[in-house]
């Protein structure tokens, strides 16, 4: 005979849903699932006992997905290995992230198999923190004139054999691939992805506007940390921002962190493609976490001052340490952005890229109960995940 259902209401929460925000109101769970979603007047006259959590007027709002993000805690997915992965998904769950793509860097054929391989693994079994739902290959198909912090040594042209032999061995695992539309064979390539599901994305890339565009018209539809490592925009040139911008084809990521990208370029973003057509993303390395110091960024030697990553050989920014309340919190604090607004970057539009809108990122009946409870600063007060509190 089966256990029952474990039922639970947080209640008196300021609740976020597609339709708007309950001021007063509740979200019930059954296992892991949202049973019901309204306000707390309509619980007047239900059956005694029912366990309850009091919110105390708490912000609840849908966990966030992280479709870029590296590593945290001292570990990198490029190791490979299920004791970094548990650290990584339990530092970023400590800071609202629910969800995430489990993303490499330019590195051998070999190295590259290893991740996605331990990713479908982990993936296939019961996961304690923030959930893998995928793999996000950064590279290593990108422009070595616009490497940033991915390593040169690693950076070849499409293959489109090796893209088979992973669809083959790993399906549905990869859901999204940054690569340069104008290097040789990119086009085919990203048509390749787009058929077999996953989210050609442009980044690292020399690409011009009209470059950018037809590689629109293939299939890509994606924009790795929107400003970074991509031609700029000139009034007579836009270059890949300026297709970024004005295709509505494409979402735009942004590290929202004050160093990768100005306010003004932010808000810039954020005007230009609308609120559903951003995406909130940490670009998280291994730093993210811990103290200054001497950190290593597939293969890279990389130095961390004042939270602030940097390549040692150029000064080059080495992704960040960023964290996803903390992007949702300068969103709202710097450029102006309702919560309700960067919630739906940091959570609902990157669960409907990865096509994932169906059990993740908005607070719905039926989808996975997974949200965060916050307190009028917008600090992080609890992460809950399948419908459970989580402890750190």
């Amino acid at each position: 005979m089966s256990a029952a259902v474990k039922e639970l209401q947080v209640v008196n929460a300021r609740v976020i849903t597609p339709s708007g925000t309950i001021e007063q109101g509740y979200v019930h769970i059954k296992g892991d699932r949202i049973a019901a979603i309204g306000s707390v007047s309509e619980l007047a006259g239900q059956p005694a006992g029912l366990e309850r959590f009091d919110a105390e007027g708490a912000w609840l709002i849908p966990g966030f997905v992280d479709v870029h993000v590296h590593g945290g805690a001292n570990h990198d997915f490029m190791d490979a290995n299920v004791e970094g992965i548990r650290e990584i998904t339990k530092f970023h769950a400590s800071n609202g992230t629910t969800s995430m793509l489990a993303t490499t860097l330019t590195a051998s054929r070999e190295d590259l198999t290893a991740v996605i391989a331990l990713a479908a693994d982990y993936m296939s079994k019961p996961m304690p923190y923030a959930k893998i739902v995928g793999v996000h290959l950064e590279g290593p198909f990108v422009n070595v004139k616009w490497k940033g912090a991915q390593n040169p040594a690693y950076i070849l042209p499409p293959q489109p054999e090796w893209l088979e032999d992973w669809v083959g061995r790993f399906p549905g695992v990869i859901k999204l691939q940054t690569l340069a539309p104008e290097v040789e064979g990119s086009l085919d390539y990203i048509e390749k992805l787009a058929a077999n599901g996953i989210v050609p994305s442009c980044g690292h890339t020399d690409a011009t506007y009209d470059q950018i565009i037809a590689a629109a018209d293939r299939g890509l539809r994606h924009a790795v940390h929107t400003f970074n490592a991509m031609t700029p925009l000139h009034h007579r040139h836009p270059g890949t921002v300026g297709a970024v911008l004005t295709d509505d084809r494409i979402t735009a990521e942004v590290i929202a962190d004050g160093h990768h990208v100005h306010p003004a370029g932010i808000k810039l973003v954020t005007r230009a493609k609308g609120v559903h057509n951003v995406i909130l993303v940490t670009d998280a390395m291994a730093a993210a976490g811990m103290p200054d110091g001497d950190y290593d960024l597939g293969g890279l030697p990389v130095h961390m001052k004042c939270g602030v990553a940097r390549l040692k050989e150029n000064d080059s920014l080495a992704g960040s340490t960023l964290t996803m309340i903390g992007a949702v919190r300068f969103l709202v604090r710097e450029i102006g952005v309702s919560l309700e607004d960067a919630s739906r970057m940091a959570s609902a539009n990157p669960a409907r890229q990865l096509g994932l809108a169906d059990s993740i990122g908005t607070l719905e009946v039926g989808k996975q109960a997974d949200f965060l409870l916050l307190n009028d600063e917008l600090e992080l007060q609890s992460t809950w995940i399948d419908g459970k509190k989580l402890l750190f």
